[in-house]
């Protein structure tokens, strides 16, 4: 049961001969899904060895360039390659724009679907649901309306403790309805909770990205607790003033955002290039927040399962 994030790109503005603009594969239980789509996409999931048909999902963070001039080319591709599947997008109304732009200038009609999923409500809510995994959409502070995502992994059923099958001689019909998550009720007349019968195989995890915003704390509270956080942290600290004019984060900022947000993990990325060394990046957040990684290009990042605490 699959749930790691694999970055393909981690810098910010513009790419560099050895980093490519912002751009991230979310696998969930072999479901891939694309967060932000920079130039130079479709080079690096050739890279990460990931199929274009397996990506039926992209997400838009916002409507600046490094998050969003590898879309029309990765969609060319997709119809090159004889796609036939529905894609379907998600990110602020505006992108219908410019895939409006893309397909009267640029595409003969392509020969699969695209499906465009404008997200503009000014809250935390969810815009996507399937049998393992929901998805939220929440506003982010930058200079444009910028979205962040969460994913979160769907609780798996429950799981019949068999000791308690033993001790309370359960017959097939009430091991099923413990199943269900009811109380059941023995032929003497008591009733056994739910919590005393079952216990939950795995905690769900989830993942969180924040990519473009300034500091924002009470975005943490939408999220809190999560596994994994991707946050930017474009600036240094010593750059604080720059990052606020701009709408960015610095990495420490990152750092304090993570703790807020009970983060189990950080993930920095999105770093300017004026800077040129990116280990400054990850020394600045550890020092905030011990489990912080830096985000390198084509390594992916893991959610392990984990057991959850047993019921006495």
């Amino acid at each position: 049961m699959t749930f790691e994030l694999t970055v393909l790109g981690s810098s910010s503005a513009l790419p560099t001969s050895t980093k490519y603009p912002a751009a991230h594969v979310l696998n969930v239980h072999e479901r891939f899904f694309l967060i932000d789509c920079g130039e130079g996409t479709q080079i690096q999931l050739r890279k990460a060895r990931f199929r274009f048909g397996r990506i039926n999902h992209i997400f838009i963070s916002h409507l600046h360039g490094d998050h969003v001039f590898g879309l029309p080319g990765l969609l060319s591709s997709f119809d090159l390659l004889g796609r036939k599947t529905p894609l379907h997008l998600y990110g602020p109304p505006d992108l219908q724009i410019m895939l409006d732009f893309y397909l009267r200038n640029f595409a003969v009609e392509p020969e699969y679907q695209i499906i465009l999923h404008p997200v503009s409500e000014p809250h935390y809510h969810k815009i996507f649901e399937d049998k393992v995994l929901e998805i939220y959409a929440f506003p982010l502070e930058h200079r444009i309306p910028t979205l962040g995502y969460h994913f979160v992994e769907k609780q798996r059923p429950l799981n019949i403790r068999k000791d308690r099958i033993e001790k309370y001689n359960l017959s097939i019909k009430q091991i099923v309805r413990a199943k269900m998550g009811e109380a059941v009720t023995l032929d003497n007349g008591q009733v056994i909770s739910n919590a005393e019968l079952t216990e939950i195989p795995y905690r769900r995890r989830s993942f969180a990205y924040c990519s473009d915003t300034a500091f924002c704390r009470k975005n943490a509270s939408l999220i809190r607790p999560v596994d994994l956080l991707y946050h930017e942290a474009t600036f240094l600290e010593e750059d604080y003033i720059l990052a606020k004019k701009t709408g960015h984060s610095t990495a420490a900022q990152a750092g304090r955002f993570a703790i807020a947000a009970q983060a189990g993990q950080l993930v920095i990325g999105h770093f300017s290039n004026r800077y040129k060394d990116t280990g400054l990046f990850l020394k600045e957040a550890a020092e905030v927040f011990p489990d912080t990684r830096e985000a390198v290009e084509l390594q992916t990042y893991r959610i392990d399962l984990q057991k959850e605490p047993r019921s006495s």
